[in-house]
């Protein structure tokens, strides 16, 4: 009886109970900590885990140490739950890349002294990208953690490979692709691959060797995909030598040539503040939004729903008195509803059930796209909940060279620790109310933005608990947010 207590409370949080005479759990790659960049001591990280008072965060906030700032001047604060979790789960990070060109450098056996030293900095060629990320993790901090010190590195390493088709020139050009060739090429290169024994196809096969032009903002997008499916099997990959429990949500943004990248995989959310106006910047990926998504694949492939669950939605749970009366319904390939007759088959249980925050996928976990989870299933069973969660961000790009951005036009990035009780016109409200309060050549200007917006959604104390300023319920989650300022970044 006991280990089938255990069994079910390691299956709630993802994880998986021991059995007696098994081997130790591993430990875990990286060690629970908050983000680097904060530089805490072992006390004020001690005291940032006071879930009774909930201080809030900021960067270099230590009495003995000078204030420090992010690059870009970036404000950044959090907070933890108010008893939700042990642990803070959230985590964030904020790196600056720098990939080198993956061509052969010239020689200087012939150069002088005074020529080697003019040109170390073109030896040095290549292209850096900024980068900002915010993870939500659940059911432990492990996945969180992981991508945290490691999701910049796979992004490196999947734009390393198009770095210096990315750096020929300031306005990239379209981009061949040739099935022929097999290979990616632009357009100022000097000849295809084995351009001596390549022949122009003729009309009878042209239509099966066809090109594709792609951007360079493709290449981009495609590079920051395919570094979130690395991370994810990574995790899975690793999870049987170190302790990774949970998954996590991840939000990241990427600055590279000019060019503003939104990758978002869950349900944190970024927003522009540009002109005093709100401009969304990616969606929240949950099983309301995914609903045709997740049917689609129970329908494609039931044995996946266990025999449990049905991949049809009814508004509200069925009874075995209705069977042969009408209800209705709808599937995957429906947004509206319409009528069907109730069968033995329609009992079990919804793949998708709720409504807002209180839906689940499988009675289970709340959102739909992320990282890790791959130990998670539903309670007291043996299905998997992992085929249903896609690890792969929906990737929007911002081109800010094309807008005369203003001192006070930034990004915000929250988990949703902060969306949950304030709207994108509040958060934008209060950033506002701050930096127009602030010089604007104060640095630390975008910190106080988010530290208020961190202060606004948790809200103050109360015997009744955690109250916002119109008395509204606070949040009581974990919260992180980032003000990232675009005036002076084209």
């Amino acid at each position: 009886m006991i280990n089938r207590v255990k069994a079910a409370v390691a299956q709630l949080v993802g994880g998986i109970a021991s059995s007696p005479g098994s081997s130790p759990d591993p430990g875990p790659k990286f060690p629970y900590s908050r983000p680097a960049f904060l530089h805490l001591s072992a006390e004020e990280s001690q005291r940032s885990a006071d879930h009774s008072s909930r201080p809030i965060v900021v960067p270099g906030q230590g009495r003995r140490r000078r204030r420090r700032l992010l690059p870009w001047d970036s404000g950044y604060a959090e907070v933890i739950n108010a008893g939700k979790s042990a642990l803070n789960e959230d985590q964030a990070s904020r790196e600056i890349v720098f990939m080198e060109s993956r061509r052969p450098k010239s020689s200087s056996a012939a150069k002088s002294v005074e020529e080697v030293k003019e040109s170390a900095d073109e030896e040095r060629d290549g292209i850096e990208f900024h980068y900002w990320a915010l993870f939500d993790g659940h059911a432990g901090t492990g996945a969180a953690v992981m991508a945290a010190k490691l999701l910049h590195l796979h992004i490196r390493d999947q734009l390393h490979d198009i770095v210096d088709i990315l750096r020929d020139c300031d306005v990239p050009p379209p981009i061949c692709l040739t099935s022929e060739a097999g290979t990616v090429t632009g357009e100022g290169s000097k000849s295809p691959p084995h351009q001596g024994d390549w022949e122009p196809p003729t009309d009878s096969e042209s239509r099966f060797l066809l090109e594709k032009e792609i951007s360079h903002e493709y290449l981009v997008v495609g590079a920051i995909e395919n570094a979130f499916r690395q991370m994810d099997e990574q995790i899975e990959r690793e999870r049987s030598s170190y302790y990774i429990p949970g998954g996590c949500c991840a939000l990241a943004i990427v600055y590279l040539l000019g060019k503003i990248y939104i990758a978002n995989a869950g349900d944190s959310r970024a927003i522009l503040i540009r002109n005093g106006e709100t401009v969304q910047l990616s969606n929240e990926f949950t099983p309301e939004s995914e609903r045709q998504r997740l049917q689609y694949l129970g329908y494609l492939q039931p044995y996946l729903l266990g025999n449990e669950f049905t991949h049809l939605e009814f508004p509200r749970r069925i009874q075995y008195r209705e069977i042969g009366r009408k209800m209705l319904f709808r599937d995957y390939s429906m947004t509206g509803w319409a009528y069907k007759t109730i069968e033995e088959d329609d009992l079990k249980f919804p793949l998708v059930y709720g409504k807002g925050k209180k839906a689940r996928v499988m009675a289970t976990i709340g959102v739909t796209r992320g990282l890790g989870d791959h130990d998670l299933k539903v309670h007291n069973s043996n299905i998997h909940i992992k085929p249903f969660l896609s690890c792969v961000p929906e990737v929007r790009v911002y081109d800010i060279t094309k807008y005369e951005h203003a001192v006070d036009d930034v990004i915000v990035l929250g988990t949703d620790g902060l969306w949950d009780v304030i709207s994108d016109r509040e958060v934008a409200d209060a950033v506002i109310g701050v930096l127009s309060n602030c010089e604007s050549d104060d640095p630390n200007r975008f910190t106080l933005a988010a530290q208020d917006l961190v202060m606004r959604s948790r809200g103050i104390l109360k015997e009744c608990g955690w109250r916002l300023s119109n008395d509204r319920l606070g949040s009581g989650d974990d919260i992180s947010v980032f003000v990232i300022p675009l005036y002076g970044h084209t």
